[in-house]
């Protein structure tokens, strides 16, 4: 058997891509440097995949950015926007990714949604009728000869042309068919490059084929592989999905001309059953997903062998593969000095997962006999002590527990009489700015440079500052700013009991943006209060409303590597009743209006719509409403979400029963507005008038523009006026000018209305 990666984390082991990116962005190096870090980083990526015995190594999963952005730009689809600024190859990436302002011009970035059911963010391709599809790019290629240099021959890997496609947006009302031809021959020339370059093969990625598939996709994929196959000359081309199961085209994938087919057996839920029951071409190999390239835990491998035998009955050539590109968890377990030995045992990342792959491989072709018997020893059932009160509270939970009263529609009177807010009240999302100084108090404390009554009097006179800016802005709603908080999961995590944090092990959301997500090791409760103090602080400093930040049940778990020996709804309810008691206690000490943000609500959501209520929404909906339901009348609860596509399941958001909800709008051109109003949302609704993760800053003209579309459309007493997003990655510079045209904008459609 042989081996195989669909992906390695980028980033490096210390970030080194990360920092290196933003020098550039802040032209303290130039763009020769930043390529040198990037070529330094991919020679240690596939070195250290040869080293671990990797036998398909993957190239061009190098990305400054996106993957999905990347081969955007190798095809030449660029929106015209960005081609008109006329900046440098490098510079028009960067633009569409982030957004530029300067003497070149004013424009937003793309869109960014969520990469299907994880926490990373892809930015979506405009395909426009002036956009000429053609290959235009040389990344591939020189990734590819680059490798080959080093004595490692890689299989290239793009983005196919079918999830390319499906993920794109066409500005005009073309659909995907009108340029699958196009698109096919595009391919056909990358083919063609590899065949004089010797590759032998090639990894078209295709993650869009688990989900539900419409006739028109079936014939689309027909189209495009049918076309593109017919001539990939001495290629072997491996179409490669992940995240779910193919179920909708099985037999028509191994009826297609491919040499490999890459299947998830860790989230597919029909991948064995699909190859037992249609079995697999002799002529063909499978590349079969069996390492869990998403969560951090140790591979069990003595289920794993037992797939890979009942494999084997009908597959004649197997590939080892993790089940999807391992950039989704951290680098390595090398830099974790805080861990011990006993809790590393059950970990396995990035570099970790290399291992399993090859371990797997010497016990299937050796034996192996002690790898085996230490890996069953991990698994014995010891690893975590249950809590009996937690499991029980969970396990007493009745329909009242879930239930808030009075009705919304009663609590709307209840509270603009008890609030005395405008029409169009202003508010920011939760996090202010976090200055070098920010991050060097947390740190120094944290290193014990720094006493407790130290820390905690720099973050009151930030905290007091923060209030001031907001007060001097003009805000309606303030915040305190949290900066005491490194992550808006992991400062809850560290207060409550159940989690292990690490110290190095980053992933990357987007772009530049990388989290570090705690682990959730055995059950959670909360042990004491984690918010009050300093939120009290905050309120006392100003006669204006101030906000409690909390971070919600499904995002601390969506943003977590999540255990595997608890079922997801136990493990979410569980955080539920903690946040809950959070929740009684900042009310019950003056807080008036309470955010709980679930940014990461859509993150779970089953890919088939199919499974959307059983295998999630029917608990995820509730834990919200859990979270809330004990509050009084008069006490407002907001909540938060960002980067997902909420459309089709917006009548589940009404059923959360918040008293607000704040939405990210700006970078999908305000599309959600009209989906509330076609389902009559009630929700009082915060759209989000401008992008927080560019650093352009919005005119004043431009929100009133945005606001003028939501009092057209929706009730205007339902109309909050928000950034889409929390502040904590921008600047002061920044955030200042963008609030002051909030603000004024605010109070110029106030005065029209």
């Amino acid at each position: 058997m042989t081996t195989s990666t669909i992906g390695f984390p980028r980033i490096g082991k210390l970030r080194e891509l990360k920092f290196a990116t933003q020098k550039y962005f802040k032209q303290t190096i130039n763009e020769s440097d930043l390529r040198q870090v990037a070529a330094d980083l991919r020679k240690e990526h596939l070195t250290l995949q040869q080293a671990r015995g990797i036998d398909f190594i993957p190239s061009n999963d190098f990305s400054f950015y996106d993957q999905v952005l990347d081969a955007a730009v190798l095809f030449n689809i660029v929106p015209e926007r960005y081609r008109e600024l006329g900046l440098s190859e490098l510079d028009t990436y960067f633009a569409q990714a982030r957004g530029y302002q300067g003497d070149a011009g004013d424009v937003k970035a793309l869109a960014l949604k969520k990469w299907y059911n994880t926490n990373y963010h892809y930015l979506v391709p405009e395909i426009e009728p002036s956009t000429e599809i053609k290959l235009v790019g040389e990344k591939p290629f020189n990734e590819y000869e680059e490798a080959k240099a080093l004595g490692i021959e890689t299989k290239p890997t793009v983005i196919g042309p079918f999830t390319l496609l499906k993920l794109a947006k066409f500005t005009d009302e073309r659909q995907p068919s009108a340029v699958a031809s196009e698109l096919a021959a595009v391919y056909k020339e990358w083919f063609a490059r590899f065949n004089q370059l010797g590759a032998d093969w090639v990894q078209l990625e295709e993650p869009s084929l688990v989900l539900d598939l419409t006739e028109e996709d079936k014939t689309l994929l027909q189209t495009l592989y049918t076309d593109l196959l017919a001539e990939k000359g001495a290629l072997r081309v491996l179409v490669q999905t992940y995240f779910g199961d193919v179920r909708d085209v099985y037999t028509e994938l191994l009826a297609l001309d491919i040499d490999g087919l890459g299947l998830d057996f860790v989230e597919g839920k029909q991948s064995l059953a699909l190859v037992q029951e249609h079995g697999f071409p002799a002529d063909k190999t499978l590349f079969a997903g069996v390492v869990n390239g998403k969560n951090i835990w140790r591979n069990n491998y003595q289920e794993t062998l037992k797939l890979v035998k009942q494999l084997r009955k009908k597959v004649e050539q197997i590939v080892l593969s993790t089940s999807c590109s391992l950039q989704l968890v951290p680098y390595t377990l090398e830099n974790e000095t805080a861990l011990t030995d006993e809790q590393k045992a059950h970990l396995a990342f990035a570099t970790e997962k290399l291992d399993e792959l090859n371990e797997l491989d010497t016990i299937l072709e050796h034996g192996a006999q002690e790898a085996l018997e230490a890996n069953v020893d991990l698994f014995d059932g010891s690893r975590v002590q249950s809590d009996d009160t937690v499991r029980q509270q969970v396990a007493d939970l009745t329909e009242d527990d879930f239930t808030r009263r009075p009705e919304a529609k009663e609590r709307v009177g209840i509270q603009r009489d008890a609030f005395d807010l405008p029409l169009l009240p202003t508010t920011t999302i939760g996090s202010f700015p976090q200055t070098a100084e920010v991050r060097k108090n947390r740190s120094d404390f944290r290193k014990g440079e720094k006493s407790a009554a130290e820390y905690r009097k720099f973050n009151e006179q930030e905290i007091e500052r923060v209030i001031r800016l907001q007060e001097e802005i003009g805000l309606d709603v303030l915040v305190h700013g949290e900066c005491e908080r490194n992550d808006m999961v992991e400062f809850f995590g560290e207060n409550l009991d159940g989690f292990l944090f690490t110290e190095k092990a980053w992933v990357q959301s987007y772009g530049t943006r990388c989290v570090k997500p705690p682990i959730i090791w055995g059950d959670v409760k909360r042990r004491e209060a984690i918010t009050v103090d300093y939120s009290t602080y905050a309120q006392s400093l100003t006669n204006q409303i101030v906000k409690g930040m909390l971070t919600g049940p499904v995002t601390i778990f969506n943003w977590s590597f999540p255990r595997e020996d608890l079922s997801v709804k136990d493990g979410i309810y569980q955080l539920a009743l903690a946040i809950r008691e959070e929740v009684l206690d900042l009310e019950a000490h003056g807080i008036k209006i309470i955010q709980i943000d679930e940014a990461a609500l859509r993150e779970k959501l089953p890919l088939r719509q199919t499974d959307w209520y059983s295998e999630y929404l029917d608990f995820a909906i509730p834990a919200f409403r859990l979270v809330h339901s004990g509050v009084q009348p008069q006490t407002q609860i907001h909540t938060h979400m960002c980067y997902s596509e909420f459309e089709d399941i917006i009548e589940s958001i009404d059923a959360m029963d918040a008293d607000v909800i704040s939405f990210e709008a700006s970078r999908s051109d305000l599309s959600l507005i009209d989906t509330l109003v076609d389902v009559e949302f009630q929700t009082q609704v915060g759209p989000g008038v401008y992008d927080i993760h560019s650093p352009r800053v919005p005119s004043q003209a431009e929100i009133e523009r945005a606001l003028e579309t939501f009092v057209n459309k929706l009730p205007k007493e339902n109309i909050w006026v928000n950034p889409d997003c929390g502040l904590k990655t921008r600047s002061i510079k920044e955030t200042r000018p963008a609030l002051e045209n909030l603000v004024q904008a605010a109070k110029a459609i106030r005065k029209q209305v």
